[in-house]
């Protein structure tokens, strides 16, 4: 693609490394996510770092907020703009992402990036500001235990960032053996094979004991979800964070209201939240570090986005 002239409050950015995320194995499997759809070509990413190639702040590398709210809608004027009723997201919809050599993009949707975190790092602020808007929505209290199903990046960067705010208690669920073993090292103090059968269902009984106070369910299966309400204590939260195949969720009604449990839908992150990644990370987040398995040149796009659906590996990167 050529290099774009920046528009008004914009730089120019040349993109430094891009992180695949499941969203992005949605659109490039399915075309979409949910009811949004492909009208046209659409550059995916939206998970990325970057250099500043024009204005003040020429030479520094940033982390990249992926969302551009109007700032104008109600939703904005009340502080809430990852749900700006006008948004533009990168690799979504009609606005392309960062898989590219350079892109315009606003200058208040940069940040600054941790001078020793190397540029593949870089990419992985966005997800980990998922995590702790995650974290937020679910309402931790001191003491608290904590259920994650899923291992993908999100849910280990959910249990990183758990373990650095003192949970002493994480107990988590995944089909993939490597993963598990990712989890333990992130800070998982009980593994769980997930299957399809109440052998899982069990497997949470003797870990969770009485339940756990609060969920993340990162995987986006509707087997993960009925664990999360059927492991979590009477009055807990469970907290959706994956997304679902075909933009449909459902469960056992009764389980979830008979416990009267809070159920909360995470909806990607705020601006703050990446503020916030880029301090976490610059401190001693244990893990960051060992959380990308594999790196590839943007001609190799095809191969590293088959690493990313067959799940072979933990977060795969793109150099453009």
């Amino acid at each position: 693609m050529p290099v774009p002239e920046p528009g008004a409050g914009e730089v120019l950015l040349r993109v430094l490394a891009v992180g695949l995320c499941g969203s992005d194995a949605h659109w490039f499997d399915e075309g979409g996510i949910g009811d949004a759809t492909l009208s046209g070509g659409l550059v995916l990413g939206h998970e990325f770092c970057g250099v500043i190639e024009s204005g003040p702040r020429t030479g520094e590398r940033v982390a990249v907020d992926p969302a551009i709210p109007c700032l104008s809608c109600e939703q904005c004027a009340v502080g809430r703009r990852h749900l700006c009723l006008n948004i533009r997201f990168a690799g979504h919809g009609n606005t392309d992402g960062g898989l590219r050599s350079h892109l315009a993009w606003p200058e208040r949707c940069l940040v600054p990036i941790p001078i020793h975190l190397s540029d593949e790092e870089g990419a992985l602020l966005e997800p980990l500001g998922v995590a702790l808007h995650a974290i937020d929505l679910g309402v931790l209290e001191v003491g608290a235990s904590v259920g994650v199903a899923g291992c993908g990046p999100i849910g280990l960067l959910l249990i990183a960032a758990l373990r650095e705010r003192g949970v002493a208690r994480i107990v988590v669920s995944d089909r993939l053996a490597h993963r598990l073993r990712a989890a333990t090292a992130m800070g998982a103090t009980a593994t769980i094979s997930a299957t399809e059968d109440d052998d899982e269902l069990e497997a949470w009984r003797v870990a969770g004991g009485a339940g756990v106070d609060v969920f993340f369910e990162t995987s986006g299966t509707d087997t993960a979800l009925h664990s999360a309400l059927a492991s979590t204590r009477p009055g807990g939260r469970v907290v959706l964070v994956g997304i679902p195949t075909r933009d449909r969720t459902s469960f056992v009604a009764s389980v979830a209201r008979r416990k009267e449990l809070t159920i909360a839908l995470c909806r990607r992150m705020v601006h703050q939240d990446l503020v916030r990644a880029a301090s976490l990370a610059a401190g001693n987040l244990t893990g960051v570090d060992r959380l990308v398995s594999h790196s590839y040149p943007l001609t190799a796009a095809e191969e590293a986005f088959a690493v990313l659906t067959e799940r072979t590996g933990l977060k795969v990167v793109v150099i453009p």
